[in-house]
């Protein structure tokens, strides 16, 4: 029910396939963090800002400094993944963005040999960062301005455009609304997915992960024409 539009675009980093595994990632992580790693969520900012507001107005600045470091990180991401695009974007064998997937891959894959506990606060960090790095390399998907880690945005979008097909007879709007709520439906997926193997695997959970982005990674190696 997808598919029509997917021949449009060329890029496979594009695609509603690709879009559908990231945030399917993007859900699993999320789940992981919370159930094993001091119930916070690290894919989005928003809360992180808040408690470092709340924080600052309570005067326990030891606690503010705690949320900056996974907001850092985020920050730090968004300019990785914009450095690693303008130094690598003209390279024909491998695409930029697969870069930004190896790199997710190896920092997940060290990250589940990080013990629970006191490690948390670099796990939550690290994720965070690779977090950024994906919503920021992969923005759209067939030509939908959308994000793969975080749902309030296509929640948003998706409810737009249903309101423009049905109420406005907007044709196009038919895909994009579906479009915008597959993704949020496979973000459910992979915190569904990402619940049961962390009970199951704890912190080895995150090599699942990194299998998703393996299948990312090879299939991003054939363009849609």
């Amino acid at each position: 029910m997808f598919g029509s539009g997917l021949k449009k675009y060329k890029q496979t980093s594009d695609t509603f396939r690709l879009g559908i595994l990231l945030s399917m990632v993007g859900g699993f992580t999320d789940a992981y963090t919370f159930i094993i790693r001091g119930n916070v969520f690290a894919n989005a900012q928003t809360g992180n800002i808040v408690l470092l507001g709340l924080k600052i107005v309570e005067a326990k600045w030891g606690e503010a400094v705690f949320y900056l470091f996974p907001i850092s990180a985020f920050v730090l991401g968004v300019l990785a993944a914009e450095f690693i695009r303008t130094k690598l974007k003209s390279r024909k064998r491998i695409h930029w963005r697969q870069i930004v997937i190896l790199i997710e891959i190896f920092v997940l894959f060290i990250l589940a040999f990080v013990p629970q506990g006191n490690y948390n606060i670099i796990v939550n960090i690290a994720i965070s960062f690779i977090c950024s790095l994906q919503v920021e390399s992969f923005r759209k998907v067939n030509g939908n301005l959308s994000a793969t880690t975080m749902c309030t945005g296509n929640l948003r979008s998706g409810t737009e455009q249903l309101y423009k097909y049905i109420m406005l007879k907007d044709k196009a709007a038919k895909e994009k609304y579906m479009i915008y709520y597959g993704l949020i439906l496979f973000f459910i997926v992979g915190a569904v997915v990402g619940g049961l193997f962390t009970e199951l695997l704890r912190e080895k959970a995150l090599f699942v992960c990194c299998g998703i982005l393996l299948i990312v990674f090879a299939v991003m190696f054939k363009d849609e024409m």
